[in-house]
């Protein structure tokens, strides 16, 4: 799997480990369970650490680790299976994460963009992606109609805007 990060391809930082698996030297990915059995002695690893959550699995039941964790890893299992688009703002809106948030899993070309908009800065993408790839399906809407994690202006924000300048034209005519 190829890493975009930020929008760039880069190496693969990160080694995502199993519930038994040995830990690695250097920065690795745990699923939530591990996170949540041996948290103690992870944070005195003194090496980056992640946590993975699987679909079903919330994100408030790492709220209180977050200034711990340098990677969230949000699982897609399945195209059609979109909670970690919510995951990822809570992430960021609510809780106020600023580490990254990473997709994993079944993560598809046409979702890039979206996902971009809700708060990932990291994709796992397959190999067959490429850079031209990514930025045309970055690139592929003008306007966003909805709000969201990205704060790029929504059409209705837009159109407000327009409406004020013209009043002020008026006005001042």
């Amino acid at each position: 799997m190829k890493l975009i990060k930020n929008g760039n391809f880069v190496e693969q930082d990160f080694v995502a480990v199993g519930a038994d698996d040995a830990l690695p030297d250097g920065a690795v990915i745990v699923p939530l369970e591990r996170w949540e059995a041996e948290r103690d002695n992870l944070v005195t690893r003194n090496t980056p650490i992640g946590v993975k959550l699987e679909s079903g699995q919330h994100p408030e039941r790492i709220r209180d680790d977050l200034d711990h964790l340098s990677v969230v890893a949000l699982d897609f299992p399945i195209y059609r299976n979109g909670r970690a688009y919510s995951y990822a703002r809570l992430l960021r809106d609510r809780y106020g994460y600023e580490g990254e948030v990473r997709a994993v899993g079944n993560v598809l070309q046409d979702q890039f963009y979206f996902m971009v908009r809700c708060g990932f800065d990291a994709l796992e993408v397959q190999d067959k992606i490429t850079p031209e790839v990514f930025e045309q399906s970055v690139g592929a809407f003008t306007y966003a109609y909805q709000a969201a994690a990205d704060d790029r202006p929504t059409v209705m924000s837009l159109r407000q805007r327009l409406a004020a300048r013209a009043g002020e034209t008026r006005a001042a005519q």
